[in-house]
């Protein structure tokens, strides 16, 4: 497949989703109740489904969550002039962001109800700056480990061509809700 067709497809992708999250819950906070007896999974099939709200930072930085699974999640980002550092370049915070909610989400898959994480650590390498070649990028998180205390995941992003931007690892600290 071609990079021309494969950002055909990703976009394809993007514009199916973009319409269920912009005729469901739109962006915002879960409130408890919406969330009571929910499953990490069940919550975030539900927010794919747009049944719930969308965290608003994925308006704020151009990315949005696209497929998730058990211990697997899948966001696509839209680089672009408001993510750029002072030297022109897609600043390394905006790959970390992406790569942290797409490791996170996939961490949050495994998550039972009246359980939730945080990220404890995060690292990330930035391997090749994100040209114009790559008008989206995707990030891809797996879950390694998923325990009562702990959960640790790996994170890729890349472009439409298979290009390797960055890879990271996270650690999150799993505990229960209140």
């Amino acid at each position: 497949m071609t990079q021309d067709n494969q950002l055909e497809q990703w976009l394809a992708q993007e514009r199916e989703q973009d319409a269920r999250f912009d005729g469901g819950a739109g962006p915002g906070v879960v409130r408890p109740d919406q969330v009571a007896g929910l499953g990490g999974l069940q919550l975030m099939r539900a927010m794919l489904a747009g049944e719930l709200p969308y965290p608003p930072i994925a308006k704020t930085l151009d990315f949005l969550l696209l497929e998730v699974d058990d211990g697997r999640a899948l966001f696509q980002g839209t680089p672009g002039p408001d993510h750029l550092n002072p030297m022109g370049g897609i600043h390394g915070g905006w790959y970390a962001t992406l790569l942290d909610s797409a490791m996170g989400c996939a961490v949050h898959t495994k998550m039972p109800a009246g359980r939730g994480y945080t990220t404890a650590e995060l690292s990330i390498n930035i391997v090749r700056a994100i040209g114009p070649k790559a008008p989206r990028v995707r990030a891809e998180g797996k879950v390694l480990h998923a325990g009562r205390q702990l959960a640790t995941a790996e994170g890729r992003l890349v472009g439409p061509d298979g290009t390797l931007y960055a890879h990271a690892t996270t650690t999150c600290l799993v505990f229960d809700l209140r």
